[in-house]
């Protein structure tokens, strides 16, 4: 019997099969990385706390996304306004995936408003060549 994608990825710990993929990527690379390993607390109006799903070993956080929810793109927004100097970037399954039903907007338009950087389903290797900030 074939194992589903996200139980598979539930047995080797992760909590989504591209979570999975995503570090099979890096260790092929020979990437060091981090693996929900810290939490950052942030403020709406409560305090919240964000767990970045990779940190590599520059220093950028890769946030591995199937779906993007209205909470989370509020919640990455107001954590970069909250923490500045964190390079945060998006791996999206799909980055031509619309906001939601009827949007014009994809992941990629949200991004790109926002100013963040994204790439669709791998990490693209000019990210792992940067230099630690």
């Amino acid at each position: 019997m074939k194992i589903k994608v996200r139980q598979r990825a539930l047995r080797a710990g992760y909590r989504s099969g591209l979570e999975q993929d995503t570090a099979k990527f890096l260790k092929k690379k020979g990437v060091k990385f981090t693996y929900e390993e810290f939490k950052i607390k942030w403020v709406d109006p409560k305090t919240k706390t964000y767990t970045p799903d990779f940190v590599l070993e520059n220093g950028i956080i890769i946030e591995t996304k199937g779906r993007f929810i209205s909470p989370d793109r509020a919640k990455h927004l107001a954590v970069r306004d909250q923490y500045p100097d964190l390079d945060i970037r998006f791996v999206f399954t799909n980055s031509k995936a619309r906001l939601y039903k009827g949007s014009k907007t994809t992941y990629g338009m949200w991004c790109d408003r926002y100013g963040f950087k994204y790439a669709d389903r791998l990490i693209p290797d000019a990210w792992l060549k940067e230099p630690k900030k």
